[in-house]
């Protein structure tokens, strides 16, 4: 890393949950001094810690941490917000001569510091449409929607969170209406391969960690396990006691806790609760692969067996930041 400071650069680790993220950012944090801003859309909310995999203080020790804990599990948190952290936290470091290491999973956070975000308030009318929509006909509807405006649009997003079909109905009429189509922020979601590699052309590579689709699925497993046999059940339950809007939120509906709520209420085993949990989990990974692999240039580092590992992959991913420099942030 060169340490040169700038407010509009940043170094990039990305890849898949469960790839070992977290432990080779803070390697790197802990060996250069490097402020970690978490691009995880899940790291935000307060409270949640045993289901996201949020580092632990003994974790975090020796490394100052930024984009968790941003708001409570039972508001809502948008795109928007997280970026005007991040801004925050890339101008400090700015400031301070220190470099910046993003490192997460969600491609949405990501593209918004790559590209910027369209902060357009949503067309009363529109919206009001498509809620209507949804009471009628349910999500189906909703998806029905979307394909005809994009075939294919609907592969990369949560199918079962109503918010965001619907949201993503908004985007694609919007874009369609609109000349500047490609200028607007969310709209990276949806371009292809080839017109990405083209508006990246010249522009330093993320840095990326990966497994063998089999080793990532065993990690997954275990972290599953690991999450219900750490706590997350009683995490769930102090969730609802004191946020009683936590059941019904988009942070409830999220992995792990939706799996949790159904256990403590008797729709779930324990057993079937971890079961499910890691399926969707694995289901989420598979559309992480295909988002990083289709919608940004990434180089691939393997990621770390082990705590242990992680220095040899912290040097792996240290080198090709040598090689590329810092990749411009165009929030």
């Amino acid at each position: 890393m060169d340490g040169s400071p700038s407010a509009f650069a940043a170094y990039f680790l990305v890849g898949c949950t469960a790839s070992g993220k977290t432990a080779v950012a803070h390697e790197i944090a802990r060996r250069t001094g490097a402020l970690v801003l978490s691009a995880d859309s899940m790291l935000v909310y307060r409270g949640m810690d045993v289901g996201t995999a949020k580092p632990t203080a003994a974790e975090r020790a020796g490394v100052e941490l930024r984009g968790v804990e941003l708001s409570d599990p039972d508001e809502p948190f948008s795109t928007g917000r997280w970026l005007e952290s991040a801004r925050d936290a890339l101008a400090e470091a700015a400031a301070a001569g220190r470099d910046v290491v993003v490192a997460g999973g969600t491609g949405l956070y990501v593209s918004a510091l790559l590209h910027g975000l369209d902060t357009r308030e949503a067309d009363p009318a529109r919206r009001a449409e498509l809620e209507a929509l949804l009471a009628r006909g349910g999500v189906s509807a909703l998806l029905k929607r979307a394909e005809a405006l994009k075939p294919g649009a609907t592969t990369r997003v949560d199918t079962r969170n109503p918010r965001r079909v619907l949201r993503l109905v908004e985007i694609l009429e919007s874009h369609a209406e609109s000349a500047e189509f490609e200028s607007h922020a969310e709209s990276a979601e949806w371009k292809s391969h080839a017109e990405f590699a083209e508006s990246a052309e010249g522009v330093p590579p993320l840095v990326g960690l990966d497994f063998p689709v089999e080793t990532l699925n065993e990690r997954i497993e275990r972290r599953a396990r690991a999450m219900f046999e750490g706590g997350l059940l009683d995490e769930v339950r102090a969730l609802t006691a004191r946020f009683p809007g936590f059941e019904k939120s988009t942070a409830g509906a999220g992995i792990g806790y939706a799996e949790a709520l159904a256990a403590l209420c008797g729709e779930l085993s324990v057993g079937d609760a971890v079961a499910r949990t890691a399926a969707r989990t694995r289901r989420l990974a598979k559309k992480q692969r295909t988002w990083w692999r289709h919608q940004a240039r990434v180089e691939w580092v393997r990621g770390p067996a082990d705590a242990v590992d992680a220095a040899r992959a912290a040097d792996d991913v240290l080198a090709l930041w040598r090689k590329h420099g810092k990749t411009p942030v165009r929030a």
